[in-house]
Order: structure tokens, then sequence, then C-alpha cells
């Protein structure tokens, strides 16, 4: 939840291979057809912002990418520390399963350390849903703030684009919203910089800060 021009935790310049190779691989589950399938119309993101609705925020983005490979994006360390944050991440991959997000390298030689953002996996369906809990751990005021709620769908389309949904319930959390939507005074861009760094990272091998 980086911004390109953001000081405190904007990560190296990095050059990610061609498809960079993750630290584990997606455990194939039963076949079966997926959510409903996403328009394959747009190639972009189709909001520039979020939508919303009372507290909860909606970002919505096609990736030419396979399922398989943009769930391993969001799950795995070898692929999250690449874009966005560059924080690698962990997930147990199951109902109740802890997730926890660790300080890059370059936000360690700033002096943050540690897990900066922490929940618990509410749902699993790989690498079609998962929905989880997620608690920023940044500074004071988020870290005071409850958990909020995220929820990935990722749709297949056609041609080889898929759609990705991230909803985010942001409810009593109002600097955790202020850091979603890039707000905060720590990290701009929120969620609509890091579902871009994401896209970029799949499509062409190199993060947009590249």
């Amino acid at each position: 939840m980086t911004a390109a021009t953001e000081d405190l935790l904007a990560a190296p310049t990095r050059t990610a291979p061609t498809r960079p190779v993750p630290d584990g691989t997606v455990q194939a589950g039963p076949v079966h057809a997926g959510p409903a399938q996403a328009s394959p119309v747009h190639a972009g993101p189709v909001h520039a912002g979020p939508a919303q609705a009372g507290t909860v925020r909606t970002y919505q983005i096609f990736i030419r990418a396979t399922p398989r490979e943009i769930w391993a994006a969001l799950t795995r360390p070898g692929w999250s520390q690449l874009y966005g944050y560059r924080a690698p991440a962990q997930y147990e991959i199951r109902p109740g399963g802890a997730y926890r997000a660790f300080a890059s390298v370059t936000m360690r030689m700033r002096g943050i350390s540690g897990v900066i953002f922490d929940g618990e996996v509410i749902e699993a369906d790989p690498p079609w849903r998962l929905v989880q809990t997620w608690h920023v751990l940044l500074d004071a005021g988020t870290r005071a703030e409850p958990d909020t709620r995220l929820s990935w769908e990722i749709a297949e389309g056609s041609s080889g684009v898929n759609m990705l949904t991230l909803t985010h319930d942001l409810a009593g959390a109002p600097e955790t919203a202020a850091l979603a939507e890039g707000r905060h005074s720590a990290a701009g861009g929120g969620w609509a910089w890091v579902l871009s760094d994401l896209k970029t990272l799949l499509e062409t091998g190199r993060p947009l800060g590249a």
C-alpha cells in the first residue's frame, strides 16, 4: 500500500524475473467452474478509486494471469514481497489460520520491524476466494483500531484475462480506512496502488517502481 512518491515505506527499485517464482506452489483442489465469469471487455482497472457503500470499499481489476498465479501473488511471500508494501506474507490457508505480513528490508532499514499486518483466515477456497481479518500495526492509531475484514474474489474471464475483486469492510477503523484509501500520512496510494502494482508485476514481470 505504497505510492511511488511515498518516503517512509518506499521499497528499493528491484527487477523481478519475467515470471517471479513463488516460494511454494498452490495446491490443486477439486476442479469446479469457479465464480461467475467476468466480462473480458476491460483490460485495466474497473474503478480508479473504491466503490463506496457505508464503510465498505470495493476495488476491481482485470489481470492477464491465471487464477492460480493471482492467488499465489496474494498469499505467497515470494510474490508478495515484490509489489505494494514489499512485505512477505504468511498465510495458514484454512479457516482459523493465522495471517501475518512482515516488514520489508527497506522498512527494517528505516526502523520498522516485525509484523506490520496480522489477522485470521475466515474462508479459503483456492484459487477463487479468500476472506480474512486485517489489522494494521504500523502506528499507534491503526493498532488501537479493531480488525477489519478483507474479501478477495478471483473470477474467470476469457482470453486469459481474469478479474480480482477486493472488498474491504472498514467499520470502526477510520485510520485504517485512510491507509486503504491512500489518505494516511505514513503512506499514499492505498489499495489502488497495491492492485495496480500487482497487475503490472503479473503481466510484465516488473513492478511499477522498477
